[in-house]
């Protein structure tokens, strides 16, 4: 494994390990799209600071509380580019940025929290803005 993946490996698990399909094509994307009934929650990752210390931890605190989206994935920004491009496209009304998180329901975005939402803020204020979003959009968990 080059030194880089070592490197990045603990990020993308901080993900996987809590129920996110890692996509990493730009067809895992799509197919992970075409699946419209319900709720997904697509996070794109990446190494920065404020996907570590903000962004991964809120998602998991967020998901912790739930409502839980039925779905969930994520791509990784600089690591997985044509997957990221292929996602972005999913959200494009929306300047590219990473972190970022995007919720859909039935295929439609209905909540996208960009990196300038995300940066400067705590995990649990990430958290928080997050909940309110999975109980707005998201059925209760059963």
């Amino acid at each position: 494994m080059p030194y880089d993946n070592l490197l990045v490996q603990p990020m993308r698990e901080e993900l996987t390990a809590i129920g996110f399909k890692e996509l990493l094509t730009p067809t895992d994307v799509d197919e992970f799209m075409a699946e419209e009934s319900g709720t997904s929650l697509l996070v794109v990752n990446s190494v920065c600071g404020c996907a570590a210390g903000m962004a991964r931890p809120g998602v998991r605190l967020a998901l912790q509380q739930g409502p839980t989206p039925h779905r969930l994935a994520t791509v990784f920004a600089g690591q997985d580019v044509e997957a990221v491009a292929q996602a972005r496209g999913y959200f494009s009304d929306y300047p590219p940025s990473s972190p970022s998180m995007a919720l859909f329901r039935d295929g439609e975005l209905v909540h996208f929290v960009p990196r300038h939402r995300i940066e400067g803020r705590t995990a649990v204020e990430v958290a928080n803005d997050l909940v309110k979003a999975l109980q707005e959009h998201c059925a209760p968990a059963t």
